[in-house]
């Protein structure tokens, strides 16, 4: 389980941000806890040297004798590991805590996305778990497991999952590098997830899934029709193609 210590000088501000990881913890069945929070920058120092803490998260404005910086450096020499991830109203701050190794910044007043998209990537870089959830530039964070394909549409990327569709500006080919090997290129404008794959019609080049279809690019159809072949996971294997 992972120990999260939290710092801030407003009270509710600290209530706040307890509720909000704990949400984040159950709907994501992160094995985490808030082990300690206080207001004062003493008492978090000194449950750090006497406790196993495996992140930080802290205001770098305290209205204390340190700032969070110094704190963050106080915490730092007796542990070298902690992940360390800054809350600040004044970004401009930030720069100057580079020295601390510091995993995040997070600006106030924080919002629950962004949260999400903190931890969830914290989550990822401590156990180098293998591409679970795709994070879009609005903030949007999918499971790569409900996804059917990615549609390039001009300049927008659409998400067709099995209950919605998420829409965002972004580079096709940034999101084809954070998927997950399911995921093969089958057409200039299509990425297809095999493991939710219902049917390919190979004649018309068309892939089904529930609710949804995609189609077969004639430049990647070799290579799809390879990879859907020889890929361990998919359930039916060739047995769901049809030349219908």
């Amino acid at each position: 389980m992972l120990n999260f210590v939290l710092c801030d000088d407003n009270l509710s501000v600290l209530d706040r941000f307890e509720k909000m990881l704990n949400s984040l913890f159950l709907k994501h069945d992160f094995d985490a806890q808030i082990a300690f929070k206080s207001d004062s920058a003493d008492d978090v120092l000194s449950y750090v040297r006497n406790n196993t803490v495996n992140v930080l998260i802290l205001d770098i404005n305290l209205q204390s004798t340190i700032s969070g910086i110094e704190l963050a450096a106080k915490v730092r020499q007796c542990n070298k590991k902690v992940y360390i991830i800054f809350t600040t109203g004044h970004l401009e701050y930030a720069m100057v805590a580079y020295k601390v190794k510091t995993f995040d910044y997070l600006a106030k007043p924080i919002t629950t996305e962004r949260l999400e998209d903190t931890i969830v990537r914290l989550f990822d870089d401590i156990y180098n778990t293998p591409k679970k959830y795709l994070k879009l530039s609005n903030k949007s964070i999918i499971n790569q497991d409900d996804i059917h394909f990615i549609k390039k549409d001009g300049m927008k990327v659409v998400v067709y999952t099995n209950t919605d569709q998420f829409e965002t500006y972004s580079s096709f080919s940034k999101i084809q590098n954070s998927l997950s090997d399911s995921f093969v290129r089958c057409h200039k404008s299509y990425i297809a997830n095999i493991n939710n794959i219902t049917n390919v019609e190979a004649t018309n080049n068309v892939i089904r899934f529930d609710e949804n279809e995609c189609y077969i690019g004639p430049k990647y159809k070799n290579y799809f029709m390879e990879v859907l072949n020889n890929y361990g996971n998919f359930t039916n294997n060739l047995e769901c193609v049809s030349n219908a």
